[in-house]
């Protein structure tokens, strides 16, 4: 297996960051979940993303988070989530990500700021200029209110320090385009939401970069690998299986439901950092009975 491969082939968790009840990093617990999802099989962990509620996180805290997860593995990848909607602040936090020895680098696309194509060509190639590690692109429009060009994806998508790209604008036809358009460059599409895995690996993704598989990183791989060897209707059935987590999952904002769920198999404490708050009580019943069906066709899943 190339480099490359992998780097984006496989399932990758988006990790979460556990805090204790005074919201500060509980690194014991962070360098456990590490440990758990490689045991599980994951082919990389993505720590500090959207996920690891990195817009609450100093740079300094950025930093410790990378490195307690490089420490506490042996032989996965570490991708670390470096972006910012400030091209300058996303420099730096990549250069320190790189210095703490992450593998690669995951740069959500700038957000608020509401750039032109060409803004968004010039902030990843000066990153990727500086910066001499792998580099993915980040599309989820959903969170920075703009979606990427694929004209400026298939254009960055030649430079030889970016590598993918995770798709999480929701628009099959864009996604199946970049596929097609980078199909002559070292470059991967990898999915960025759970419910659309399937289909995305379908039109030529080679894996994910997943929420669900903090909870069920065994049956996401699973699902992953079935479609990577052609088994549509083995991922079909993990679809029927997985469908539930993947939904409820996102009945609030991520990573709200799973860390809530997280919480409810002993793996943190359900607390996030200010401006996010607890799952609702009104759905805490309802992700509790899912995961309790999810536990009887798994024995990776389990509750406290």
């Amino acid at each position: 297996m190339t480099t490359h491969e992998r780097l984006t082939h496989g399932v990758f968790p988006a990790m979460i960051t556990p805090f204790d009840s005074n919201e500060d990093i509980d690194h014991e617990q962070l360098a456990a979940e590490a440990q758990r999802l490689e045991a599980a099989g994951v082919d990389g962990l993505v720590p500090v993303g959207s996920t690891g509620e990195s817009a609450t996180l100093s740079h300094q805290e950025h930093v410790d988070v990378v490195e307690t997860v490089i420490d506490a593995v042996d032989d996965v990848p570490v991708i670390a989530g470096s972006g910012s909607n400030n091209t300058r602040e996303a420099l730096e936090l990549s250069r320190q990500a790189a210095d703490a020895g992450a593998d690669a680098l995951l740069l959500i696309a700038p957000y608020y700021n509401n750039p032109e194509p060409q803004g968004f060509v010039r902030h990843y190639e000066t990153i990727a200029d500086e910066v001499d590690c792998p580099q993915i692109l980040y599309n989820v429009p959903g969170r920075t209110g703009r979606n990427m060009d694929p004209d400026a994806t298939v254009e960055l998508a030649h430079h030889e320090n970016i590598i993918g790209y995770k798709a999480a604008s929701g628009d099959l036809g864009q996604i199946s385009e970049i596929v097609e358009r980078t199909s002559e460059a070292e470059f991967s599409v990898i999915s960025g939401d759970d419910g659309l895995t399937l289909p995305i690996m379908s039109v030529g993704g080679t894996g994910a970069i997943s929420v669900a598989a903090n909870v069920a990183p065994e049956l996401v791989g699973q699902q992953v690998g079935a479609m990577d060897a052609g088994d549509l209707g083995r991922a079909q059935e993990l679809q029927a299986t997985l469908g539930p987590l993947y939904r409820g999952l996102f009945v609030e904002t991520n990573p709200i439901p799973v860390k809530e769920a997280l919480a409810m198999s002993g793996y943190c404490e359900p607390v996030l950092r200010s401006p996010l708050t607890r799952l609702s009580a009104g759905y805490r019943d309802g992700l509790r009975s899912m995961l309790e069906e999810l536990a009887a066709v798994s024995g990776e899943v389990s509750l406290e």
